[in-house]
């Protein structure tokens, strides 16, 4: 039955309002042709939740043109608010600090060659900075520690000497360090060196228990490169090359299990925690994507669900994450840019509906509104280095 010609009116005209919509504030946002392009990220959701949980936050920060490298890493201290962001080049300060609101603070450069992973560790009183090096000069192979003004406190490692020994300790091309609230250090060792390993140390550096073999089979990797400890015990590492998230317990050692489903067309690259343990924050640089996964509850490892997607720009590759334990804000270090992201929580731009999903990534389709949408952050570019923010 054709419609009658009132209906039809309406019909004209709801669209015509929706698409004169459309155009304001794409006008508002400057993406219409001829328009400068700033930042480019488009978000997806799950049916699983009512809205998107982060949004990018295009003022941070405030002077991006102090990157002047490739960024690889960034780490956040919430005692003293302040951003570490470690960059690769030749001539290039190492280390840059920022404070949360996106101010350059001062650079270091001291004894660091090719820095892969950066952790702040912060006590409550007290910060310091942990940076592993991949170099293959008089630095490189090492675990370093600096204070937060760039002084060298301690060296793990023989500097410059690649090795797979425990007393004294050796690495080759050590990838990430994490320490949990106990002094615990947690080193993934084995970014595409000789190494495929995850150890764990005491706070005097004694080693507890590790994990050493390369290959397929459960508690063995292929590039491990990202390490995260959650509060009830469990520790999360990044299997790049097997294309999975290995599951251990911090006390024993045990393996619990792995997640690989989430993770068909790339490995995960980095892995973080949200402030309430709520969701997973995983970088997947080859598909140029952050993904949040549900994070399961205790005593259960289960698969991987993802709930939000994160996009980037092509010409942006995520290559490690760190999260501010206070305000839940995601700062994403990418090489193939010179500047790291912080994405915020989501905007109300999207309105979920459940009966329209794809089920085997469960990724929201949008509505005619919501197209409108993704193509308005389509043209905010992510250069350098993001933040996301919480909504």
């Amino acid at each position: 039955m054709r419609p009658r010609g009132g209906v039809r009116c309406r019909l004209v005209a709801r669209a015509t309002a929706a698409m004169a919509l459309a155009l304001l504030v794409l006008a508002l946002l400057g993406a219409v042709p001829g328009a400068q392009v700033l930042r480019t990220i488009t978000f997806y959701s799950s049916w699983m939740i009512e809205q998107r949980l982060y949004k990018l936050d295009v003022s941070w920060p405030k002077l991006p043109e102090y990157f002047t490298g490739q960024t690889f890493c960034v780490g956040v201290d919430p005692i003293s608010d302040l951003v570490y962001v470690a960059q690769r080049g030749v001539n290039v300060p190492k280390v840059l600090v920022f404070s949360e609101n996106g101010d350059f603070r001062q650079a270091w450069n001291s004894t660091v060659e090719m820095p892969h992973g950066i952790f702040v560790v912060s006590n409550g009183t007290d910060s310091s900075v942990w940076i592993t090096d991949v170099g293959n000069g008089k630095y490189g192979h090492t675990v370093k520690q600096y204070s937060i003004s760039g002084k060298p406190v301690r060296t793990l490692g023989t500097p410059g000497k690649r090795g797979s020994a425990l007393i004294p300790l050796q690495f080759d091309q050590p990838a990430e360090i994490f320490v949990d609230q106990n002094g615990d250090i947690y080193i993934v060792d084995g970014d595409g060196g000789l190494n495929n390993r995850l150890l764990k140390l005491t706070n005097d550096f004694k080693v507890m228990w590790l994990h050493a073999e390369n290959g397929t089979g459960a508690a063995q990797f292929r590039i491990p490169h990202s390490v995260t400890v959650d509060s009830v015990g469990r520790v999360w590492v990044a299997d790049r090359a097997n294309k999975r998230i290995q599951v251990f317990d911090k006390v024993t050692g045990e393996w619990l299990g792995a997640w690989s489903s989430c993770f068909k067309e790339d490995g995960p690259y980095s892995v973080r925690l949200t402030p309430n343990e709520k969701y997973l924050i995983v970088a997947q640089l080859n598909i140029n994507r952050v993904s949040i996964l549900a994070a399961p509850p205790v005593g259960s490892i289960g698969d991987c669900i993802v709930v939000n997607i994160i996009q980037m720009a092509d010409e942006v590759k995520p290559h490690l994450v760190d999260v501010n334990v206070k305000t839940g804000a995601i700062y994403v270090a990418a090489i193939g840019s010179q500047q790291t992201v912080l994405p915020s929580t989501s905007t109300g731009c999207f309105t979920p509906r459940t009966h329209k999903t794809d089920g085997s990534e469960r990724r929201y389709h949008p509505n005619f509104l919501s197209s409108v949408c993704l193509w308005i952050f389509s043209q905010l570019r992510c250069e350098w280095f993001c933040k996301l923010s919480l909504w």
